[in-house]
């Protein structure tokens, strides 16, 4: 009996040691080196020692023993993002932006419930966004302008009530913009700008009373400026040009003070663009140019 006391004691005493050393179960650690395998670490501007505690790879943050961060900004990732990335449970942060990761969004990625912040802009990812993102009840942000996403936005945006930032501009999205969308009464930033939208604007995006940037410029939007816009009291960019509206005159009878940026294509409107420096037709970057996209 002694000798299994003293077993499991070292067996207790052995995690600890580990979790201190920045160690993380064997499950998230394979998934991280199969981002790292998938995305050619070896290439990356900060590359990982895989040799080395878990705590001291780059853009990983641990804690008690579980990945909940994970942040790899401009790093030169250039790959596909692997299936495993669903095995990181405990992960409330993963920015992938601004590197070449190519592919579609793996489809465990909706599997990360505890996922508040999910920035994965400026790549070439393709594919269409998953039904499943409404079982990412934490989520707080969720941006992927500049990529190749195709298909429509999926109805179950509606379900993410924590919701402050949607950025989905320069992508090849298609359809109507979701009536769901209007139930994210916390969100301050809606980006559709660039893609194939079509139909009218849902009446409901006027319950979005905390929405402080609406860029929906580039499209094939049509029909009337819903009434409603006239309750977005805390908007101060709001940008429509380039679209196929019948009419404008909604927009005649909002505070155009409230404004930092005001765009359409009303011509007696008059755009403001003066307090801020911003190309007056393109809010979101420049979309990639890459002739293998569709491969």
């Amino acid at each position: 009996m002694l000798r299994i006391t003293i077993f499991l004691f070292c067996l207790m005493s052995s995690a600890g040691i580990s979790l201190a050393n920045g160690q993380v179960s064997p499950k998230e650690k394979s998934a991280l080196v199969d981002l790292y395998n998938s995305t050619n670490g070896k290439e990356w501007n900060s590359s990982w020692d895989l040799n080395a505690p878990v705590n001291t790879w780059k853009g990983v943050e641990i804690n008690q023993g579980h990945v909940v961060g994970l942040t790899l900004f401009m790093n030169n990732l250039n790959g596909t993002l692997p299936e495993s990335l669903g095995d990181l449970k405990h992960i409330s942060t993963l920015n992938l932006a601004f590197n070449q990761i190519t592919g579609v969004l793996p489809k465990d990625l909706v599997k990360l419930e505890k996922l508040k912040t999910l920035r994965l802009e400026m790549n070439r990812i393709k594919g269409e966004i998953p039904e499943g993102v409404g079982h990412l009840k934490q989520l707080e942000i969720f941006s992927m302008f500049n990529n190749f996403l195709t298909g429509t936005i999926p109805e179950s945006f509606g379900e993410l009530k924590n919701l402050k930032e949607l950025n989905l501009s320069s992508n090849n999205l298609k359809g109507d913009i979701p009536k769901s969308i209007g139930n994210l009464s916390n969100l301050e930033a809606l980006g559709l700008f660039e893609n194939k939208l079509e139909g009218q604007i849902p009446a409901e995006i006027g319950n979005l009373v905390q929405l402080k940037e609406l860029v929906l410029s580039n499209n094939q939007l049509g029909g009337e400026i819903p009434a409603e816009f006239g309750q977005l009291a805390s908007l101060k960019i709001l940008q429509l040009q380039n679209n196929r509206f019948n009419s404008l005159n909604v927009l005649h009878g909002m505070d155009s003070d409230q404004f930092l940026v005001f765009d359409s294509d009303d011509k007696t409107l008059n755009p403001k663009f003066n307090e801020i420096k911003i190309d007056r037709t393109r809010m979101a970057d420049t979309k990639f140019e890459d002739e293998n996209e569709n491969e």
